[in-house]
């Protein structure tokens, strides 16, 4: 073990990577309950999905540790899952042309072009040419989108809708059981993270079960732990449960393009920022190698996360509390991988979990990801403008595709007015002009929602 992770050359041990391992799987524990219960919203059963995230987490985070001897986490992704759920996917009651299999082929596709990109160096290039306030920009508008989600599935937020056809946002009644149960699981869980207790969503959301449990609310019943088969059952799992046909002609190119063009940030800043908080870039070309080669991992994780049937995978910020507990090798993603391997004989549990804990902890993940709000300069109205419309046209149109989008066509638009005039400090790089026709193109040719 000392030489295959070569721990004492990275200045740690087997105890510190274990407890670090344990620590990054507390963290990030509760995307076992939220994820499903989230995909089960697009007609995705709640055991399939549990049972794809723990493998997808356990398989891939096990990987990175093998291959790459980094100390990063991977699990389907928080804002993609919901965008494939609420915008991709709909229930079958409303008549959606797109079927969860086809949204899977989607993602699976999406996966492919990942592995491209990263081969041929074209996902490095593009991380380039994006504007770091764009990058900021989309982050935050992802966060606002799940938190919308999260309000919207507890009964928080309700959506009125007018004879005229037009929609409004407003408050949900707090005598509703959901409802209050919410706010308080918002207040536990803040408690917990601010005073830093390890585990808070998760420990949260544990709290709201019990709540949720007292007579009067009646949002949870533990009698229907007895007598459950805590044994996995494998035969629920939709393996290759993929439709590709009709593809070209229901919409799924604009996904598939969200899909690899989310990931492409959200995968880049994560592995970036870890890799630097662990120290690997004190030598700048070692990191930059263990980067790369964690990329290449994450982008097999996408497809084959669509295969076990689940939406995107991704390495998950949350790795970062496992390097702040030590862990400087992949012997502590082994160790979270191995525990949501563990986790498969928890449905039972997860099975318990209401509906106002999973729409606690997407809020709070909501306020984690508007923190990059404070890196986008507002007072360069280049990058200002397209930054607060791609924040608001993702949010109000609950839509992360139309957010991206509009962000791009403006900044391209304003920094070449800009160039016009002589300013050279927003110099737009020749892929973004690429993007910017085929963006232009989708709007033209098949419209928008």
């Amino acid at each position: 073990m000392e030489s295959f992770f070569k721990l004492k050359e990275l200045g740690t041990n087997v105890r510190t990577e274990i407890m670090a391992g344990i620590t990054t799987f507390m963290t990030m524990a509760y995307i076992l309950v939220v994820n499903p219960g989230i995909l089960s919203g697009a007609d995705l059963s709640f055991t399939s999905v549990f049972l794809a995230t723990a493998l997808a987490a356990g398989i891939f985070t096990i990987a990175m540790g093998l291959f790459v001897n980094f100390p990063v986490a991977l699990a389907p992704g928080m804002g993609l899952n919901a965008f494939f759920a609420t915008t991709i996917v709909t229930s079958k009651a409303t008549g959606h042309p797109i079927t969860p299999e086809m949204g899977l082929a989607a993602v699976f596709i999406s996966g492919i072009i990942f592995f491209i990109l990263t081969v041929t160096q074209i996902r490095q290039l593009l991380i380039v040419a994006i504007p770091d306030g764009l990058k900021h920009a989309i982050t935050v508008g992802i966060g606002l989108f799940i938190a919308i989600v999260g309000m919207k599935t507890s009964g928080l937020v309700t959506i009125l809708v007018f004879e005229d056809g037009g929609t409004l946002l407003s408050m949900g009644h707090l005598a509703n059981p959901s409802v209050w149960l919410t706010i308080v699981g918002l207040g536990i869980i803040g408690i917990f993270m601010v005073l830093r207790v390890k585990g808070a969503i998760l420990l949260g959301m544990v709290l709201i079960t019990l709540i949720g449990a007292l007579p009067g609310v009646d949002l949870v019943s533990f009698s229907s732990l007895k007598g459950a088969d805590w044994a996995p059952d494998f035969g629920e799992l939709n393996f290759w449960a993929m439709d590709f046909a009709d593809l070209f002609t229901t919409g799924l190119l604009t996904a598939i393009a969200t899909f690899t063009f989310v990931e492409l940030f959200d995968t880049f800043g994560t592995l970036v920022g870890t890799a630097n908080r662990a120290g690997f870039f004190k030598n700048k070309e070692e990191g930059t190698k263990k980067v790369g080669k964690a990329m290449f991992v994450d982008a097999v994780a996408v497809s084959g996360g669509a295969m076990l049937g689940t939406s995107t995978v991704t390495a998950y910020v949350e790795s970062s509390a496992g390097v702040a507990a030590g862990g400087r090798t992949g012997l502590t993603s082994v160790t979270t991988g191995v525990l949501f391997l563990l986790s498969l004989f928890l449905l039972p549990i997860a099975l318990l979990i209401p509906a106002p804990a999973t729409s606690a902890a997407l809020i709070i993940v909501g306020v984690l990801m508007v923190q990059s709000v404070k890196e986008i300069d507002f007072t360069d109205l280049v990058i200002g403008i397209p930054a607060f419309l791609t924040i608001t046209i993702m949010a109000f149109t609950y839509n992360i595709a139309n957010g991206i989008s509009f962000g791009i066509v403006s900044y391209v638009l304003l920094a070449f007015v800009a160039s016009l005039t002589g300013e050279k400090k927003h110099k737009i790089h020749w892929l973004m002009w690429v993007v910017f026709v085929i963006v232009i193109a989708r709007y033209v040719w098949v419209g928008g929602e």
